[in-house]
């Protein structure tokens, strides 16, 4: 191409072209113009790429496949006036020449993965007018300097790593049309000098972690026609004059902030307003009336902002309206007839209110509607008849918890594109309709807790057949509903795609049809609380993904089958109170993953299982009211993570295991009516979390242990019925305790509150053992008359309600299940305003679920390599662990599509925040408590968990804290299971480079020293408070020869803001300094077996902080 000396414009975008760019394009001396946008080009340009073509004025290459750092050649074409690279894959910094193209007018790089901050020579260039930078991994702080290019109409920096505050000298730029600051870590207010660029018509800084109010001066720029503040920490009030200058606004998005006071009536002002979103505040007062002039309007999104009053009637004048949000208030009232006029409405959503009276039939006139959520009210009446024909494009009906009542219309099987089908918690009667099935693109149907039946004449569930038809369909749950009738064997026939089957509490009777095995998505299926019978069919290991099985209180019987241990996800087990017998299958330490296993009130007999107290992720256990037998084992005290164990009435024998005290987050122990014997033992003092103990009806011996006093939140005790002798225990929780715990023993004494004889002081011993002598025999004829009488009353109480503390301390404590639907309700379908993160395999968005709960939602990208095995990992892992420094999982959302993971929200961000924005400040104390903080997470990992975990990625941006600055280390998307090796062999890389051992990447060997390892890196750059990728580390130079090169002069290293000479007790100070940095490089040595262990870096940290309180404390 180089012989076409003459061409000046070479444009071919949108020619599905390939390859990569030939250099001698750019050896045309007489090019003006290179358009090869919208291509599948690939590869690096070329590095001399501007050397012979001084002429060219527009590049763009934009939307390719490009790869590689931008050339620093390409300031050489200096009459370059447009720019645009964006779309692509380039990585590397921003070159500083590029500030030598005086001429450029537009520079687009958004959407690659360019790194570093932003060049200062990129703002000498005066005559700038649009930048992009946007989607990228830039950081840094937004330079001052920016003030140089007062030609600039479009600067846009959003989904970057931008710290910082956002600068006053924004405001010189006076030509300023559009700013888009969103999606980055800045810090501060919005400052009043924006309210200077009179010429903007877009503001847009959401999700950045602003705060303090929104300067008054913004709302005088009449030009302006979006303001965007969306997911910040605003707060204050609105100006009662918000719209009097703002005659062009169309979009005034402030949701998830914390603004308040009552909103303006003066909003009626903006006349062109089309989206007004004032979601998740704390606003007070009611809806102002004045809204309904909006004539434009048509999107208003007012969710859970604690508004309250009546929704207003002039709300029927927005006529233009598609999306009106009012739920998760406190509006009260009837629902306004004129809503009615709302012809072009689409999504109407006014659940969780106080709304009472019938819903108006004009509502169900509005043909265009596709999601109608009144969920959560006190609304009443009936379905009209004709609902079905009324709301052709109907999507969602979600109606649940009201008082809705009369039959489920026939109607409603004409809704073709009805999704989801959600009626729960009404009074709805009548049969099921059995053409449901028409509606073809079914995914939820909810009919529980109704009064719903089933045909009379019909001994199956003929609407379930009918269901076979929807091919969608993942969640049906028609519990609560006296139903009285078979399971059909075409429930197996459902949809391939189903995940949720509830069907408690229907009286359904027969036996479980094995064709259920067929539903291999399966997640969660309940049948508990009905009238089957039979036997639990065997085909259930087929089903893979199971993560819960209740098919309690029912009278199945026969033996448990061992293909259950094949349900290798399953969480949550329960078979209690049926009829089954023979023994607790020796597979079931196969079930890696169960929280929850309850068998009790059955005939099951024999010994415990081995296996069973391998379960250390097991939460609660209970064996209770069965034939069990032999003794105890010591293993139990393995079960590291229970909370919940009970063992009562059953056959078990000898002493109580004294390792139950190493059970350090038992809330409940439950070993009453067994033929246990011994004493109790004294370490149960050590179960500093205890709540409940109940070791009552056995033949223990001995005294009560005087360690129980120290468990202060021990709430119910019961030692009755033994053969226990000498003081009960007077202090702590037993001041709470009344004679019926301690009744029925051989030789008590204590309290006279107790009911039992007083002790007598050691000076009177040989009186003591005369009066034993003499009183004993004569006293036993009478206190056997007493006890038999409290016996029976005992006994009848027990009858009534058998260890009552008990039973409602074990109900299952069950993770919830968070079907897709409400996931996009959460984080409004998954917008923009909602993102708070994006990582190399999808996005973090911000969500608050139904019940209040605000979570962050993990959304993987399927498309990318890698992504489905991080899910499937980080799922392994996460499901498994619990740990206070452990990021908490709380659902997870998963089908062939669409794989989220629904984590506890961490308000303060990540470390990395804390060391690198501006603003954001830890003193000494509090990083050396998020360093203790992540080594006890890193110990629970690699020494308490059943199986060693690697995390193989520790930094900063892993490191999230709480509203308390508690630290919780997250994303285990690569974290590695040892399964009882102390290493294995990787062929991939694993981790980030700075921060990732060297055996991984010269022999990829991964073990837990490897994150050790990081460990020590992630130690130093928290008190030095630089990265290490930091640009002074080239060469030989790294992170941990600069700190090691330093330790006769920690002053050198160490962060300036944490120790002056000038500080009192430097030398002191200086120490621990030395002190932690020692442990850093201990961490990092070579070879890796010679790295400490994170329970000494445990112990020697906390070992530090206590000297430290020590000097604190006066």
């Amino acid at each position: 191409m180089s012989d076409l000396l003459n061409l000046k414009i070479l444009s071919f975008p949108m020619n599905n072209l390939t390859g990569s760019i030939p250099a001698t394009i750019f050896n045309i001396s007489s090019l003006l113009n290179i358009s090869l946008s919208y291509n599948s080009l690939f590869g690096n340009l070329p590095m001399d790429m501007c050397n012979t073509n001084p002429k060219l004025k527009e590049l763009n290459l934009s939307s390719n496949h490009l790869s590689g750092e931008i050339p620093t050649s390409l300031s050489r074409c200096i009459k370059l006036q447009v720019i645009s690279l964006s779309y692509n894959e380039f990585t590397g910094s921003i070159p500083r020449t590029i500030g030598n193209l005086v001429e450029l007018q537009s520079l687009s790089l958004r959407n690659n993965s360019l790194t570093g901050e932003i060049p200062q020579s990129l703002f000498n260039i005066s005559r700038l007018k649009f930048l992009s930078l946007a989607v990228n991994n830039l950081k840094g702080e937004i330079p001052s300097s920016l003030l140089h290019c007062r030609e600039l109409r479009v600067l846009e920096l959003s989904f970057n790593q931008f710290t910082g505050v956002i600068p006053q000298a924004i405001g010189s730029l006076s030509n300023l049309e559009k700013l888009y600051l969103g999606f980055n870590q800045l810090a501060g207010g919005i400052p009043r000098e924006i309210g200077n660029l009179s010429n903007l018509n877009l503001l847009n800084s959401a999700s950045s972690g602003l705060s303090g109010p929104i300067p008054a001066e913004i709302f005088n720029i009449s030009s302006l026609q979006e303001i965007g503040f969306t997911n910040n920490s605003l707060s204050g009030s609105l100006p009662m004059d918000i719209c009097k200058h703002l005659p062009n606004l169309q979009w005034l998005l402030l949701s998830l902030n914390q603004l308040s006071g009552q909103l303006p009536t003066t909003l009626s002002l903006c006349g062109e307003l089309l989206v007004l979103t004032f979601a998740y505040n704390n606003f007070t007062g009611s809806i102002p009336r004045e809204i309904g002039n909006l004539s434009k309007l048509e999107k208003i999104y007012f969710r859970r902002s604690s508004f309250t009053g009546i929704i207003p009637p002039s709300f029927g004048n927005l006529t233009a309206l598609q999306h009106l949000d009012l739920g998760e208030n406190n509006i009260q009232g009837n629902i306004p007839k004129e809503l009615g006029n709302l012809v072009n409405l689409q999504f109407l959503s006014l659940n969780v209110n106080n709304l009472t009276g019938i819903v108006p039939e004009a509502i169900f006139n509005i043909s265009k509607l596709q999601v109608l959520s009144l969920a959560g009210n006190h609304l009443s009446g009936s379905l009209p008849s004709s609902i079905g024909s009324w709301l052709p494009n109907l999507e969602q009906l979600l109606i649940g918890g009201n008082e809705f009542s009369g039959i489920i219309p026939m109607s409603i099987s004409n809704m073709s594109n009805l999704i989801s089908l959600d009626i729960p918690n009404n009074f709805f009667i009548g049969n099921v309709p059995k053409d449901l099935g028409n509606l073809r693109q079914l995914q939820l149907l909810g009919l529980s807790h109704n009064q719903l039946t089933n045909e009379h004449s019909a001994s199956e569930l003929a609407f379930l057949t009918s269901l076979t038809n929807c091919i969608f369909l993942r969640t049906l749950s028609i519990s609560d509903n006296p139903l009285k009738g078979m399971i059909p064997n075409s429930l197996g026939n459902l949809s391939i795609s189903l995940e949720i089957i509830y069907a408690s509490d229907c009286q359904l009777r027969g036996t479980i049809p094995t064709g259920i095995s067929n539903l291999t998505n399966l997640i969660g299926l309940r049948l508990d609380d009905n009238d089957l019978t039979g036997l639990i069919p065997t085909p259930f290991g087929r089903l893979q993904k199971l993560q819960m099985l209740y098919i309690s209180q029912n009278r199945i019987h026969g033996s448990i089958p061992s293909d259950l241990c094949h349900l290798t996800n399953l969480a949550f087990l329960d078979l209690s109170s049926n009829k089954l017998s023979g023994t607790i299958p020796s597979c079931s330490g196969n079930l890696t993953g169960l929280q929850n296993l309850y068998l009790h009130s059955n005939g099951l007999a024999s010994e415990i299982p081995s296996s069973l107290w391998t379960l250390r992720g097991l939460l609660v256990l209970n064996l209770s009211s069965n034939f069990l037998n032999s003794q105890l084992p010591l293993q139990v005290g393995n079960m590291k993570s229970i909370v919940a164990l009970d063992l009562s009435k059953n056959q078990f024998s000898g002493n109580i295991p004294s390792t139950i005290s190493l059970l350090q987050n038992l809330l409940q122990l439950y070993l009453s009516h067994n033929k246990l014997q011994g004493h109790i033992p004294p370490n149960f003092g050590d179960l500093v979390s205890l709540e409940s103990l109940d070791l009552s009806g056995n033949n223990l011996s001995g005294t009560i242990p005087k360690s129980l006093e120290h468990l202060k939140y021990l709430e119910y005790l019961n030692v009755s019925f033994n053969k226990l002798q000498g003081e009960i225990p007077n202090g702590g929780p037993f001041a709470n305790f009344t004679a019926e715990s301690f009744i029925s023993n051989l030789a008590l004494c204590g309290a006279p509150r107790f009911q039992v004889m007083a002790c007598e002081k050691d000076t009177r011993k040989n009186t003591k053992s005369l009066l034993l002598k003499c009183i004993v025999p004569l006293s036993v004829s009478l206190s056997t008359i007493i006890l038999v009488v409290l016996f029976v009353q005992w006994k009848r109480r027990q009858t009534k309600s058998e260890t009552p503390v008990q039973v409602d301390l074990l109900l299952p404590r069950m993770h919830r299940m968070i079907p897709h639907q409400e996931l996009l309700y959460a984080t409004n379908y998954f917008g923009e305003d909602n993102l708070i993160g994006k990582g190399s395999l999808g996005m973090v968005y911000k969500g608050v679920l139904s019940d209040g709960l605000i979570v962050a939602v993990k959304v993987f990208n399927l498309e990318l390599q890698g992504a489905f095995k991080s899910f499937e990992v980080e799922c392994e892992v996460m499901r498994n662990i619990r740990h206070r420094n452990l990021a908490k999982i709380i659902s997870s959302c998963s089908n062939l599509d669409f794989k989220a993971l629904v984590l506890e929200y961490m308000p303060n961000g990540s470390l990395e925040r804390w060391l690198y924005s501006h603003n954001y400040y830890l003193d000494f104390v509090q990083r050396l408590k998020i360093m203790i903080d992540v080594a006890s997470g890193l110990e629970y990992l690699h020494h308490y968990y059943s199986n060693p975990v690697v995390h193989c990625d520790l930094k900063p941006s892993n490191v999230l804290l709480d509203d308390d600055m508690v630290a919780h280390i997250s994303d285990f998307g690569i974290a590695k299971l040892l399964m009882g090796s102390e290493f294995m062999k990787r062929t991939k890389t694993l981790g980030t480079v700075g921060y990732m051992a060297p055996e991984y990447g010269s022999e990829g060997i991964v073990s837990t020293k490897g994150d050790v390892y990081s460990y020590g890196i992630l130690l130093m750059e928290t008190f030095v408070r630089k990265k290490p990728t930091n640009e002074m580390f080239v060469e030989e130079l790294t992170l941990k020869s600069w700190v090691e090169s330093s330790t006769n002069n920690i002053m050198e290293v160490i962060d300036a803001n944490l120790l002056t000479e000038e500080d009192e007790s430097f030398a002191l100070k200086r120490a621990y300094f030395s002190s932690i940095m020692t442990l850093a490089l201990d961490c990092t040595v070579e070879p890796p077996e010679k790295r400490i262990n994170m329970k000494d870096v445990v112990v020697r940290l906390k070992k530090l902080l206590n000297q430290i309180d020590d000097l604190r404390t006066p």
